[in-house]
């Protein structure tokens, strides 16, 4: 072992912890890893406790299920992610809340006594690439034994490495500490993960053992830090090859914040007993719109929720070069209500080639984990924010190679519409925009109407540039500039805005991208719509409308494409939910009008600000 810890190149500091702690392991498999994770008795169930303040306190369970381990934690909270669990604590340019101010002292003697605790306790050293094995970067977690299954997920998560073969020396571009017990006795709870961005280093030292800040976003963070040095981005997007029946492909890129539709994407249509799609529902009158579709494009996944857009793997022919960031998908399967309601995923978690890591699902020792029993919350509510990690080698037709987009998506949840109740949820089916304007949506960045992956928040939230901006430690108008450099790099790719849960009055889901996606693939793309098929959306952040949609000969309603021509929503509806998105991007937009953004940025903001039309955008950035 003392061999092996000699073939990463650790600091001083952090290897005299690790040759003087309990016990040290650094697994050479991800199954050596799975042995761990039911504690040295192999037992089917296993309590995740630590000592804080003198009281033995339980942060979560493991049951050993057939098809894997099933992770629940005590408390509601617990079960996701919270949006405000960023701190940086370094000295280098950030527009984040720092240690030092939200919490009045230097986080240089918490950092002192949070590798003090680690040293006392039995440890896994995982060495891994943060952003895959060809393209990634040599990263460690450092976690305690017990803690295993925080390992596993991460090592499911991200591209596993087996140090003894791996090209020495291993020189760690981050490390992620774990250290459950001081989300109690220095946070009150909360779940903290404190960024330290030394000079050839990114530290994240993780205060909770929920993977999705750490192990999954803080890894995100590592990659768009590393990006900013650099002058690339890892966009917060899913991304598919989409095939047609006719043997016509196309690369959809779907960006938007958390519960922006990016797994769903990757879903086939989901359908009702008789083989129709439910387009939508009537939220008032209950009426329902079906869509019968025979052949449907088959879907060869890319990424589920990291696309790397790194300077090696862009080419000359105009579109946006992109592959997977990770080496496994954090899936939430909240949509998996029942048996057949994603056949592929249900497939791959009960039936897995090797064990999964399943969360905030019912488990019994010795029975198989089902997707579709979600864990109660301590209202009685299913918790909204169920989970599975999958390998992507599990999932179907993958794409493996680096892929050009031709389309980008941003998905927005929507509320209901109506003239009675306005709201922001005056999108159509989908909506066609220049580039400027995709720069503009993905600056401010709806989080949008009832997320399910985040701790509730009330009204329409921004989750800021590029959909990223929760995890990323540096500075905002930085990163808006990298995006727009990407953004007019990339003439040939286009781009698109697409609704979830709602369109006006009917209630959706996500079968509007499906739906979109169908469309766009059979006509090869947003080129093919000819220019007499679009008007100008009466809001002109939504850039043009479609005046009709066909797919196999079948006409999409109108109502559906234009939410003004909804009886129960019109004209006067719709202008007030229009004044609510331009009000929203006014008040978000101003943190961008600074001296710092690139001159056609401001260009751009200036538009907005003057109330341009869809065609004033198209002659800053034709389309």
């Amino acid at each position: 072992m003392e061999e092996n810890l000699e073939r990463i190149a650790f600091s001083e500091e952090v290897k005299e912890i690790l040759v003087n702690c309990s016990s040290v392991c650094i697994p050479k498999s991800r199954a050596e890893i799975y042995d761990m994770v039911f504690g040295e008795k192999k037992a089917d169930s296993f309590d995740i406790t630590y000592t804080v303040l003198g009281k033995e306190k339980k942060e979560a369970d493991v049951v050993r299920c057939r098809n894997g381990a099933v992770v629940n934690y005590t408390e509601d909270y617990m079960r996701r992610r919270d949006p405000d669990c960023m701190v940086i604590s370094d000295k280098k340019p950030t527009d984040k809340q720092r240690f030092e101010d939200i919490y009045g002292y230097d986080f240089s003697s918490l950092r002192t006594e949070t590798l003090l605790w680690l040293k006392e306790r039995e440890l896994i050293v995982v060495p891994f690439r943060a952003g895959g094995k060809r393209y990634g970067y040599p990263a460690i977690l450092i976690c305690p034994k017990n803690a295993a299954f925080f390992a596993y997920a991460l090592a499911n998560l991200q591209a596993f490495v087996n140090i003894e073969e791996e090209v020495i020396p291993f020189v760690p571009r981050a490390i992620i500490y774990v250290a459950p017990p001081f989300r109690h006795t220095h946070f009150e709870g909360k779940q903290v993960c404190v960024h330290n961005r030394l000079n050839h280093c990114h530290e994240v030292f993780s205060y909770n053992l929920y993977p999705g800040p750490s192990a999954k976003k803080g890894v995100y963070s590592v990659l768009l830090d590393i990006g900013e040095q650099e002058n690339w981005v890892t966009a917060h997007a899913s991304a598919a090859r989409i095939i047609t029946p006719y043997e016509n492909e196309i690369v959809i890129m779907h960006e938007g914040a958390s519960g922006g539709g990016k797994s769903e994407m990757l879903e086939a249509e989901h359908r009702v007993a008789d083989g129709r799609i439910l387009l939508g529902t009537h939220v008032v009158t209950g009426g329902k719109n079906y869509l019968h579709l025979g052949d449907t494009c088959d879907i060869e996944p890319i990424s589920d929720d990291m696309a790397m857009c790194h300077p090696a793997i862009q080419g000359s022919d105009g579109k946006l070069g992109i592959v997977d960031g990770e080496n496994g998908w954090f899936l939430r399967v909240d949509g998996i209500t029942e048996y057949g309601s994603s056949p592929a995923y249900e497939k791959i978690s009960i039936h897995p080639q090797e064990p999964l890591i399943f969360f905030n699902i019912q488990g019994v020792p010795g029975a198989t984990c089902l997707p579709w029993e979600h864990t109660l919350d301590s209202d009685g509510k299913p918790c909204p924010n169920p989970r599975v990690v999958i390998p992507r080698y599990m999932v179907n037709k993958i794409v493996k190679e680096p892929v050009g987009v031709d389309i980008r998506s941003f998905g927005v949840r929507m509320p209901p519409a109506t003239a009675e109740h306005p709201s922001y949820g005056i999108m159509g089916l989908m909506q066609i925009i220049p580039p400027s304007l995709a720069w503009l949506w993905r600056l401010v960045a709806p989080r949008g109407h009832n997320n399910p992956s985040i701790i509730a928040s009330e009204g329409m939230q921004s989750e800021g540039v590029g959909s990223y901006w929760p995890f990323a430690t540096g500075l905002r108008v930085r990163q808006a500039n990298l995006l727009l450099q990407q953004i007019i790099s990339c003439p040939n790719t286009k781009y698109i805005l697409i609704p979830n849960q709602h369109i006006g009055v009917y209630e959706v889901g996500f079968a509007a991208e499906w739906l979109a996606r169908e469309y766009l693939a059979r006509r090869g793309g947003v080129n093919i719509i000819k220019r007499k098929n679009l008007e100008p959306a009466r809001c002109s952040l939504l850039g043009y409308s479609l005046r009709e949609m066909k797919i196999e000969r079948q006409n999409i309603r109108s109502v559906f494409l234009r939410c003004e021509m909804q009886e129960m929503l019109g004209i006067e509806g719709y202008d007030k939910g229009a004044k609510i998105l331009n009000d929203f991007f006014e008040k978000e937009l101003k943190k961008f009008d600074v001296p710092e953004l690139d001159p056609l940025g401001k260009e751009i903001i200036e538009c907005f600000k003057r109330g341009g039309t869809v065609e004033d955008y198209c002659n800053l950035t034709p389309m």
